[in-house]
């Protein structure tokens, strides 16, 4: 009887489910004077998707960007244990894309995976420099509206390259006028499509809508899925472009 209850034992043990293996987790970052509701259609879709999703909303207006990237991000990440992924990933908009080339020029995560970009400003963007002239600006959206600009004190001053997998989407459909007279060449109201190249990039695409309306639209939304499953954007209906030809 004994005997027959350990074969039983083994099995029940032969049979028993397999533990669901640990998602990919996806960390959204939105952009300076927003907060994590823009983020929201795409932490649907990726949620839909089978990864796990960290959609952080950050004080962007009252904390300068040295301490969001060093010491309020990190912090959100270890409180949310993105180290026992698989993989990290990030989907990041403006503002949010400069935060991260800083965490991960300071402090890799070791389960990095592939990076995002929407409408990143990584040369600095001339249309901050002209809100931040604008006194009522200013004192609203705080001292990194200036240090998303182009001048001395650029945030982008203080990065480099590309030296991880990252994929870039811009915009080139702009609904704000009143900086279309200080953005040169193809924009999408707040960033050229220039400016959100970067050296080292892996893919490089550019989409018919405006600054922050790319963050809701489903193309936009498919790309990025597109591309943190597969490493490229895609390109059925455009030339693909050469990444290290338009890098600055």
């Amino acid at each position: 009887m004994r005997r027959l209850s350990f074969s039983l034992m083994l099995l029940l043990a032969g049979t028993a489910p397999a533990a669901a293996a640990e998602p990919d987790c996806v960390v959204l970052l939105h952009g300076i004077g927003m907060q994590g509701y823009v983020m929201k259609r795409i932490e649907t879709a990726l949620t839909a998707a089978g990864y796990r999703v960290v959609n952080v909303s950050y004080p962007s207006r009252a904390m300068p960007f040295e301490e969001i990237a060093g010491e309020y991000l990190p912090a959100q990440l270890r409180e949310n244990d993105v180290a026992r992924a698989p993989h990290l990933h990030f989907i990041t908009h403006s503002m949010g894309s400069l935060i991260v080339r800083k965490l991960l020029h300071d402090a890799r995560p070791a389960n990095l995976g592939r990076v995002v970009m929407i409408g990143p400003p990584n040369h600095g963007s001339t249309a901050a420099d002209e809100a931040s002239s604008y006194t009522l600006l200013r004192d609203y959206i705080g001292e990194n509206l200036g240090r998303l600009g182009t001048g001395e004190n650029s945030i982008v001053r203080t990065l480099g390259p590309a030296d991880f997998d990252v994929g870039i989407i811009a915009g080139e459909v702009a609904l704000n006028p009143v900086f279309g007279a200080v953005l040169a060449g193809k924009n999408d109201g707040a960033v050229t499509v220039e400016s959100a190249r970067l050296e080292g990039m892996r893919d490089f695409i550019v989409v018919p809508y405006s600054h922050t309306v790319m963050l809701w639209r489903d193309e936009v939304i498919a790309q990025a899925l597109a591309y943190l499953r597969d490493g490229h954007f895609r390109h059925e209906t455009a030339d693909a472009p050469d990444p290290a030809a338009g890098a600055r």
